[in-house]
C-alpha cells in the first residue's frame, strides 16, 4: 500500500510531500494544474520512461520517493530476494522504499531501501505494487497472457497452475534425456564397426596414463648406462678393487695411532684426516657400485621398451590423440560400445518416463482446463453483473477460453481473452479492439471491482476512468471505485464531482503563482470538510459558484457518507 509520495524538483514541483492512508483518495482541480505531472512523476518512481524534461527549470536533478506498506508475502517482497537485496521475508510487513533519481542530461538512476538497482529491477517491482490505469492505458487488459493470469487468480487456480509448472519441467527434463539418449545411440550405431574394432585394440593396447613418460626415461638411462659402465668400473675398481689405497692407509692410520700414544698432539690431526679419507672412499665406492646395478640391463628388456613406445606412438599417430589421451579414449570407444549393446534397454526406459511425464502433465493440464471453463462462468456473471449501473446493460462481457492440446506450454493448454459485445446483434471480439475508449474504461472498473482483492496490485491509479460520463453513470463509477477501496488502496484522478464526493481523502492540485508572477508552481492539499465541498460545488458548477451547486455539493457529500 502506497504511505508517502515525495516529489523534489520536478517540472512544476519544488517539493510536494503527500500522505496516503486505505481507501479511496481522489484528485481534482482545474485543466492545466498539474495532474498529469503528478501521475508522470509517480510512474517515474515506479520504473518508467526517464526523460530529461521532467527536471524543473534550473535543477541539476529531480526526484522521486514512493514508500509502500508490503507484507511479508508480497510478490514485491520476493523480487527484492531473488535480486539479493533486504530479505524483508521474517518481517509480517516492510517499509519498502522506491526512489528514482532524474539527472538534467536525461541519465537515471534508481534505488530500494536505498541500494542501487537497475532500472528493470524497479520496473518489476514497481509493477507488483502499483497498476495504474487510464483511459487510453489499459496496460492490464493488453496481453492475454494476463487475461488467464487474472481468471486463475479469480478463481484460486495459483496452486494447480504451480503443480501444471512443474510436471512441465518434469515433462521436459525427462524428454530431454530420451532425446539426448536417442542421439548418442544413432551416433554410436553409425559408428558401430569402428567403435567396437576402436575398443578391442586399444583394449588389448591397455595405454596407461603417464606410461610414455615413465617408458622414455627408463629407456634413456639405460642407454646412457652402456656408454658409461666401463668408466664406473675402472672408477670402482681404483677406489674399492685390489689397487683400492684403502687397505694402505687403514693400516698406516693403525702404525700411527700406536705411535700417537707417546705424541698424541702430533699423530691426532693426520689420523682424523686419513679416516675422513678413508670414509669417503667407502662412500664412493657404494655410489659407483649402485651405479654399475643401475647400468646392468637385459638387452631384452631394452627391446621391449622400445617395442612399446613404438606400439603406442603408432596408435597416437592413428587415433589423432596424444599418448597420454589414449587410456582416456579407449574409455570412451568402450563406453560407447556399451551404449550400443544396452542402450536398447535403457532407451525403453526412458521413453516410458517422458511417457508417464507427458500423461501426468496432460492430466494435470485438463483438470486444469476444466476449472478455468467453469471459472470463466463464474466471472462472466460477476463482471456482467456491474455492467448495467455502468450503461453497459446492453453489453455483454464473455471470456474466451481456447484450449489445444497440441501446443502445451508451462501453464496448461488454454488461452485466454476477454471478449465484449457492445450491442446486441454485433459481432463479439476481443475486449481491447471492440470497446470504446469510455466503453474499455467502464469495463475495466466492473472486472478491478470483481477482481478486487484477487489478481491485483495493492494499490490502483484511475486517471479520468469518468471521461465523458456523468449523472447516474459517474455516481456509480463512484459507488465502484469506493467499493473496490475497501480491499485495495485506490487513487482516483476525476472531474467528477460524483466521484469525489465518494472520497476517504480528496487532494486538491492547484497552481500557485511565485515571484510576483515570474514563475509557477504545482501544490497539493488535503481538503478538510468544508474546503471539500466547496471544491465539488466547483466541479459542479464551473467558474461561478452559486448556492445551488454548494447544497448540490452538500448533498452528494451526505449520500456519499
Amino acid at each position: 500500500m502506497l504511505a508517502r509520495l515525495s516529489i523534489r524538483d520536478i517540472v512544476l514541483i519544488e517539493r510536494l510531500d503527500i500522505e496516503f492512508a486505505t481507501g479511496l483518495a481522489v484528485l481534482t482541480g482545474e485543466t492545466g494544474a498539474g495532474k498529469s505531472i503528478l501521475l508522470d512523476a509517480f510512474a517515474l518512481a515506479l520504473g518508467g520512461r526517464g526523460d530529461a524534461g521532467l527536471v524543473r527549470h534550473g535543477a541539476e536533478q529531480g526526484q522521486v520517493t514512493a514508500v509502500f506498506d508490503v507484507p511479508k508475502n508480497h510478490p514485491a517482497a520476493k523480487i527484492l530476494a531473488e535480486n539479493g537485496l533486504d530479505d524483508t521475508s521474517v518481517e509480517e510487513s516492510c517499509e519498502m522504499i522506491l526512489r528514482r533519481v532524474q539527472l538534467a542530461d536525461g541519465r537515471t538512476r534508481a534505488f530500494i531501501n536505498d541500494q542501487s538497482i537497475s532500472v528493470q529491477t524497479l520496473k518489476a517491482v514497481g509493477a507488483a505494487l502499483v497498476e495504474i490505469h487510464g483511459q487510453h492505458d489499459e496496460r492490464a487488459l493488453v496481453d492475454a497472457a494476463t487475461h488467464r493470469r487474472l481468471l486463475d487468480a479469480f478463481a484460486g487456480l495459483e496452486k494447480d497452475v504451480a503443480a501444471v509448472e512443474t510436471l512441465w519441467d518434469a515433462r521436459r527434463t525427462a524428454s530431454a534425456a530420451l532425446e539426448e539418449h536417442r542421439a548418442s545411440m544413432e551416433r554410436a550405431a553409425r559408428e558401430a564397426d569402428y567403435l567396437r574394432h576402436a575398443s578391442g585394440e586399444l583394449k588389448q593396447l591397455a595405454p596407461k596414463e603417464g606410461e610414455e613418460t615413465s617408458l622414455a626415461h627408463r629407456r634413456t638411462t639405460m642407454m646412457q648406462g652402456e656408454k658409461i659402465a666401463s668408466d664406473l668400473r675402472e672408477a670402482q675398481e681404483a677406489v674399492g678393487g685390489n689397487h683400492s689405497p684403502v687397505g694402505a692407509l687403514s693400516a698406516a692410520v693403525r702404525r700411527l695411532e700406536r705411535r700417537g700414544v707417546n705424541s698424541p698432539a702430533l699423530v691426532e690431526p693426520a689420523v682424523k684426516a686419513i679416516d675422513a679419507a678413508i670414509n669417503a672412499l667407502e662412500e664412493a665406492d657404494q655410489h659407483l657400485q649402485a651405479a654399475l646395478a643401475a647400468t646392468d640391463f637385459d638387452p631384452a628388456e631394452l627391446e621391449r621398451i622400445e617395442e612399446r613406445l613404438f606400439a603406442l606412438r603408432a596408435a597416437s599417430r592413428k587415433y589423432s590423440t596424444p599418448v597420454d589421451g589414449l587410456a582416456a579414449l579407449a574409455a570412451k570407444y568402450a563406453a560407447d560400445v556399451v551404449l550400443i549393446d544396452a542402450g536398447a534397454s535403457r532407451l525403453k526406459k526412458l521413453e516410458q518416463a517422458a511417457i508417464e511425464a507427458d500423461a501426468h502433465y496432460a492430466a494435470a493440464a485438463k483438470k486444469l482446463s476444466l476449472a478455468r471453463q467453469k471459472s470463466a462462468e463464474r466471472l462472466n456473471k460477476a463482471v456482467n453483473a456491474e455492467l448495467a449501473p455502468l450503461k453497459l446493460e446492453r453489453a455483454k462481457f464473455m471470456t474466451q477460453v481456447e484450449t489445444d492440446e497440441a501446443a502445451p506450454g508451462p501453464q496448461g493448454f488454454d488461452r485466454v481473452e476477454f471478449w465484449v459485445q457492445t450491442n446486441p446483434g454485433t459481432k463479439p471480439g476481443p475486449l481491447m479492439k471492440v470497446a470504446s475508449g469510455g466503453e474499455l474504461s467502464r469495463f475495466l472498473l466492473a472486472l478491478k471491482v470483481v477482481l478486487s482483492d484477487r489478481g491485483s496490485a495493492p494499490t490502483l491509479v484511475f486517471d479520468e476512468i469518468d471521461t465523458g460520463v456523468g449523472g447516474a453513470v459517474a455516481d456509480a463509477i463512484g459507488g465502484r471505485l469506493a467499493r473496490l477501496a475497501g480491499k485495495v488502496q485506490v487513487m482516483a484522478v476525476t472531474h467528477a464531482p460524483q466521484v469525489a464526493a465518494r472520497a476517504d481523502l480528496h487532494l486538491l492540485i492547484s497552481k500557485d503563482a511565485l515571484d510576483k508572477g515570474k514563475r509557477v508552481a504545482t501544490r497539493v492539499n488535503a481538503l478538510a470538510a468544508d474546503h471539500r465541498r466547496e471544491e465539488i460545488a466547483r466541479m459542479l458548477a464551473g467558474a461561478e459558484i452559486t448556492a445551488e451547486a454548494r447544497a448540490a455539493a452538500e448533498r452528494l457529500l451526505k449520500a456519499a457518507s
